[in-house]
Parts: structure tokens; sequence; C-alpha cells
């Protein structure tokens, strides 16, 4: 025994969690569940230029912003990642999200486009756990897209277009999660990431 003693103590997490899939597949339902569930998690709320849908609010569901606005934000360089998901609508997460969720001791969580989700992962790496919500199948997506009335015939066009290149990355991102069966789907994804944040511990000498 040397006499040196050791104190086991946890490390803040400062870990980000990326729930992405096609527009249909059903991640922002489980990422509400999720909120709701789990007190270690806190929503990362991302810029976009789109219109507000009915029933959506500013700074909760997006933070609304015109195109000069969004465009000061890139010279700025206050976004972690941002692309254009569709044409001439832009979507952004704030760096300042990602700092407030963790100054407040949480895990970052995102609901956020495919090409988003590649960047964060490319950005922090095993820091960083990205779930692909797949459809149980091409034509299950396209329904469900057709179900939405708030989708006009030409973004419909745009995002089942859109959506067959998504579900091609699928292989790219940790893990990936059929949503046949919500529950199920949900379960699946709690479990995930339940073992990514399972605690981390180091010894230090005292």
């Amino acid at each position: 025994m040397s006499g040196h003693s050791f104190t086991r103590v946890n490390i803040p997490p400062r870990k980000l969690v990326v729930i992405t899939a096609p527009s249909g597949a059903g991640k922002s339902s489980i990422v509400r569940k999720l909120l709701k569930q789990r007190q270690d998690l806190a929503f990362s709320t991302s810029c976009t230029t789109r219109d507000k849908r009915e029933g959506e609010v500013h700074g909760d569901h997006y933070y609304f912003i015109s195109n000069d606005e969004f465009k000061r934000k890139v010279a700025a360089n206050e976004f972690v990642e941002h692309e254009e998901v569709y044409p001439g609508k832009w979507y952004g997460t704030l760096r300042s999200e990602v700092e407030k969720v963790w100054n407040s001791r949480k895990v970052v969580l995102f609901d956020i486009d495919v090409e988003g989700a590649l960047n964060l992962k490319k950005q922090y790496g095993n820091d960083c756990l990205t779930i692909f919500i797949a459809p149980p199948s091409k034509e299950a997506l396209e329904n469900r897209l057709k179900g939405r009335a708030s989708e006009s015939a030409k973004s419909l066009k745009e995002r089942i277009k859109k959506s067959e290149l998504e579900l091609s990355y699928a292989d790219k991102f940790d893990k990936i999660v059929v949503n046949r069966d919500f529950d199920t789907a949900y379960m699946r994804v709690k479990n995930n990431i339940t073992a990514f944040l399972a605690p981390q511990t180091q010894h230090i000498h005292a």
C-alpha cells in the first residue's frame, strides 16, 4: 500500500444526444416524451428561417428568424452547425444554447435533421450519441407525410425527395431505431441513452 488515498469524483456531463430522422419518421414525438420523463436532458432550441406552423411557439419549438438575421449569426460565428435543409429554409444550432444546457449540468438533447446530426457528431465525437429513427418502410413514411395537414403539395414533394436521400444515411449514425411501434421505439431510444450516459468516474489523488 502506498498510503495514498483516492476519491471517486463524478465527471459533470458535457454530452450531447442527437435524435435525427427523415421528416415524418416520429423523432419529435420521441423527443417530447424523453423531455417529460428524463430530468437529466434539456432541449436545444434551433434557429430556422422557415415559416412558423400553427401551434408552434417562438423560443420553444424554434427561434423563427429572418434570412438576414440568420446570415448575421453565421457571420458572427454563433452557430455550432447550420445548413440549408430545404431550398431557402435554413436551420442552425446556436452555440449559446449548448453552453446554456451544459451550464445547468444537463445533457443537450437535439431534434434535428440528418445533415445537422452528422455535423454535430463530427465535431463532438464520442461525447455525442446520434440515434437515427427509421420508418418501417419508405411507403409508411410517405403516408405519414401525406397525412400532415400543414404540408402544401410543393413542400410535401420536397420532403419526400429529401427523405429518400436521408434514409440512405442511416448507417452513418451510432444507433438505428425502427419506429414500427412508438412505445417499443421509445424504450429502445431511452435504453440507448441510458447506456451512453452511464455514470463516468475517475480517481484523483487526495
